[in-house]
């Protein structure tokens, strides 16, 4: 897959190691390369090396080996210039139990050299705001949700405009709503031109919200690219797609689909899916012995001949679900 020119990358490490005591390697030779104005989602189990990876962008830990840059700058060498660029929430945000909410980002505001005390409380208010907590601003924060917490942390990282905002686990503790907002904060900062690098173990939240992603699996980078591309990957090795049929009739049209070749039927309410065949899948001419390959307009005019009632019919593009089981042959905590 293609990669970012080196102008262009707001993230890039190169063979970036990091090993512990027992020489046991959290991160593993990684080679990463985040675009500019992207929302790249960082894929991968719990303990797949991501929160390793992060800390060490932000210069928290010291690598082993290998090298980063953040926004064209080496880290941890350059963490004074870049870190006031980098907007960043890390393994849940540190918050003053005995203060409100907007007293704990009035704090945060304030340990900010370059924070303009005449605007502060402007900045907070509007922080607030865009994370949905302005009606909870006067709560005491140990009084909040872990969710609510996510919330503070995510505002404390959006007091000022950011280059690049750093997230790992967004929407951690967050009910579906919540995770509705987070993900719509996220599309929103990067239509601003703010890039944004997002780690999570929940496949859904990936898809629905970032252009780019990579695929993380014992600390080591199994493929990285766009979300079409790692898609299309999955896809062309299959060769055309998992087929997906709408009907009220799923138990006569499993018959019909498994006679013509299809394969790994599966039927989910009113939804049947299942493989084509990796080659052509073929079809008997009427009258003739001989045969001709298989199109999909010959699977639906086959159920409809069989009378199975066709609601919708068609292909579906490769979940990173299907990604990450293709190239690792392991499943994956989809719902976390």
């Amino acid at each position: 897959m293609s990669q970012p020119s080196a102008g262009d990358r707001v993230i890039e490490t190169r063979g970036l190691t990091k090993a512990y005591r027992g020489s046991q390697l959290a991160v593993d030779g990684l080679d990463l390369a985040v675009p500019r104005g992207s929302v790249f989602g960082f894929l991968g189990p719990n303990g797949s090396g991501k929160t390793t990876t992060i800390r060490m962008l932000m210069g928290l830990i010291e690598p082993t080996a290998g090298s980063a840059r953040v926004l064209g700058e080496p880290m941890p060498k350059a963490g004074r210039r870049v870190l006031p660029r980098v907007g960043a929430l890390i393994e849940g945000p540190a918050l003053y139990g005995f203060l409100s909410g907007r007293d704990n980002l009035l704090r945060f505001d304030a340990a900010d050299p370059a924070a303009d005390p005449r605007s502060r409380a402007e900045r907070v208010g509007r922080a607030l705001e865009r994370v949905g907590l302005a009606a909870a601003a006067g709560k005491k924060a140990r009084a909040y949700s872990l969710g609510m917490k996510q919330r503070l942390g995510l505002a404390a990282a959006l007091l000022q405009p950011r280059e690049l905002l750093v997230l790992d686990e967004p929407t951690n503790g967050l009910d579906p709503q919540g995770m509705r907002e987070i993900r719509s904060l996220v599309r929103e900062l990067a239509a601003d031109g703010t890039t944004v690098f997002l780690s999570s173990h929940l496949l859904d939240e990936i898809e629905q919200v970032c252009t780019h992603a990579a695929v993380m699996a014992r600390g080591r980078l199994i493929t990285q690219g766009t979300v079409a591309d790692l898609s299309a990957t999955v896809l062309d090795s299959r060769g055309r797609g998992r087929l997906t049929v709408t009907t009220p009739d799923t138990h006569e049209a499993v018959r019909v689909l498994k006679e013509h070749g299809v394969t790994d039927l599966q039927v989910t309410g009113d939804r049947v899916t299942g493989e084509l065949p990796t080659g052509p899948p073929e079809r008997r001419d009427p009258g003739s012995h001989a045969t001709a390959p298989l199109e999909l307009a010959d699977l639906n005019a086959a159920l409809v001949h069989a009378e199975v009632r066709v609601r919708a019919f068609g292909t579906e593009r490769a979940s990173l679900e299907d990604v990450f089981v293709h190239l690792t042959g392991e499943g994956f905590d989809v719902a976390g």
